[in-house]
C-alpha cells in the first residue's frame, strides 16, 4: 500500500513537472546561434541538392540519392517552402516519362527503399501516381520472386522480407519504406512486418554494450552502419502503435544503444568511424544519424531530456562547421561493404559532399525545429507514459 502511494505521488509530480521539462529540452534544441539554426542549415543543404543532383542514365538512382531527396522534401514541407517542394517534385516527374527506364529495380533492399521517396511526395502532394509507385516498392519487399535463392525462400517462410541479409544497413532501408507505407495507408501489415524484422536484427546483431557489428561475421562497430540502426529505430518507434507486441523489445534495444552512444561521444561532440576506437577519425554521416536519434528520443520522451538534450545539442553544434562554403559536408565515409578487417574501416576514403553525409544533416534539421507550442497531445502523453514506466520499473 505504502509503495503504491509513493508511486502515485511520483506520477503526480511528473504530470506537473513534465511540461516544464519538455520546454527546457526544447530550448536546448532550438536556441542556436546564427548559422547553426536548423532553418539556415536545412536551406543550405536542400538547395545544394537541387543545384547539384542530376538523374543519371548511367548510374541510375542510388539509395543515397533517395534519402537525400526525401530529406530535402521533408525540410521543404516543414518550413512550408512551396517553391522548393515544386522544384523537387519537378525533378522527380521525368521518372514517369522520359526517364522511366531508370527507376530502381525492385530486387534489392537498397533499391526498394526508393519507394519511401515516392510516398513522401504523395504525403505532400496527394498525387496518386506517387502512391501507386511507392506502394509497389513496399509490397515487393515481401513478395518472393520466382527466381528466389534458397536463403531468400527461407526468410520468406519465416515471415521476414526475402531481402533480409542481417546487415545493420538494412534496418533503415527496410524500415523507412514500410513505415512510409503505413503512414499513407494505415494498413498495420506494413508497420508490423517492419517491427518484426527489427526485432530479428536486434536479437541477431546487438551486442551486450548496445552497439552493433556491421554483420555477424564482421565484429566491428562501424559508425554509419550503427547510424542506420539508430535512425531506423527512431523512425519506426515514432509510428509503431503502442499496442504492438514488438514495441517493448525495440524500445529497450533503442535505449540500450543510446546509452552506449552517449558514452562513446567524443569530447568534440562527434563519434568516430569505429565508434569504440579513440584513435580513429571523426566521421560526420554516422554522427549526424546518432544526433537525429538523440533529438527524436528527447522529443518523444523515450530519453531523459536532462541527459540527452545537452548531448544532442553538443553534437549538432559540432556537426555544422563541417559544412564547407559550397554547402557540402566534409569527412564522410564512402559507401562501405562489409569486410572482416579492422584496418579496412580505418582506411576508408573520406569524401566531401557525399550524399551519405548530406542526408542525415537534413533529417536533423527536420527533427530540430519544434517549439513547445508545437508539441501535440499524443506526444506529451507518450512522454508521460514513458516516464511513468521508467519509475514503475
Amino acid at each position: 500500500m505504502t509503495k503504491n502511494i509513493v508511486m502515485y505521488k511520483r506520477i503526480l509530480f511528473l504530470l506537473c513537472f513534465l511540461p516544464f521539462q519538455l520546454l527546457m529540452a526544447q530550448n536546448k534544441l532550438t536556441d542556436f546561434p546564427q548559422g547553426y539554426t536548423p532553418e539556415e542549415v536545412g536551406s543550405r543543404l536542400a538547395y545544394r541538392f537541387m543545384e547539384k543532383y542530376r538523374i543519371s542514365d548511367r548510374k541510375g538512382i542510388g539509395y543515397a540519392d533517395t534519402f537525400n531527396w526525401s530529406g530535402a522534401l521533408k525540410y521543404a514541407a516543414i518550413t512550408k517552402d512551396e517553391r522548393l517542394v515544386k522544384l523537387l517534385q519537378n525533378k522527380f516527374d521525368s521518372l514517369f516519362t522520359t526517364k522511366k527506364n531508370i527507376l530502381p529495380k525492385k530486387t534489392h533492399v537498397d533499391w526498394n527503399m526508393f519507394g519511401s521517396l515516392c510516398l513522401e511526395l504523395y504525403k505532400i502532394t496527394k498525387d496518386k501516381r506517387y502512391l501507386d509507385l511507392g506502394i509497389s516498392y513496399a509490397d515487393t519487399q515481401w513478395e518472393l520472386p520466382e527466381n528466389a535463392k534458397a536463403k531468400e525462400k527461407e526468410w520468406d517462410a519465416k515471415g521476414y522480407s526475402w531481402q533480409t541479409r542481417l546487415w545493420i544497413d538494412d534496418m533503415y532501408m527496410i524500415t523507412i519504406v514500410q513505415t512510409q507505407a503505413y503512414k499513407v495507408t494505415g494498413d498495420r501489415k506494413y508497420i508490423d512486418r517492419a517491427a518484426k524484422e527489427m526485432v530479428l536484427y536486434l536479437d541477431e546483431l546487438q551486442r551486450p554494450n548496445g552497439l552493433f557489428y556491421h554483420a555477424p561475421d564482421v565484429p566491428f562497430y562501424w559508425g554509419r552502419g550503427n547510424g542506420w540502426m539508430a535512425a531506423g529505430m527512431a523512425e519506426l518507434l515514432q509510428c509503431l502503435p503502442e499496442d504492438s507486441k514488438y514495441r517493448p523489445r525495440i524500445l529497450k534495444g533503442y535505449r540500450k544503444m543510446m546509452k552506449s552512444l552517449k558514452k562513446y561521444q567524443t569530447s568534440d561532440g562527434l563519434w568516430n568511424q569505429l565508434i569504440d576506437q579513440p584513435d580513429c577519425w571523426a566521421e560526420t554521416s554516422g554522427s549526424a544519424m546518432f544526433t537525429f536519434a538523440f533529438i527524436t528520443g528527447v522529443k518523444q520522451g523515450w530519453l531523459k531530456a536532462k541527459e540527452y538534450g545537452p548531448a544532442a545539442r553538443k553534437a549538432w553544434v559540432a556537426l555544422v562547421p563541417y559544412i564547407n562554403e559550397k554547402n557540402d559536408v566534409r569527412e564522410v565515409c564512402v559507401g562501405t561493404n562489409k569486410k572482416n578487417s579492422k584496418q579496412y574501416y580505418y582506411d576508408r576514403p573520406r569524401h566531401t559532399g557525399d550524399y551519405h553525409g548530406q542526408a542525415p544533416y537534413l533529417w536533423c534539421t527536420v527533427a530540430l525545429p519544434v517549439s513547445y507550442t508545437h508539441l501535440t497531445l499524443p506526444t506529451i502523453l507518450r512522454a508521460i507514459m514513458s516516464f511513468i514506466k521508467i519509475i514503475w520499473d
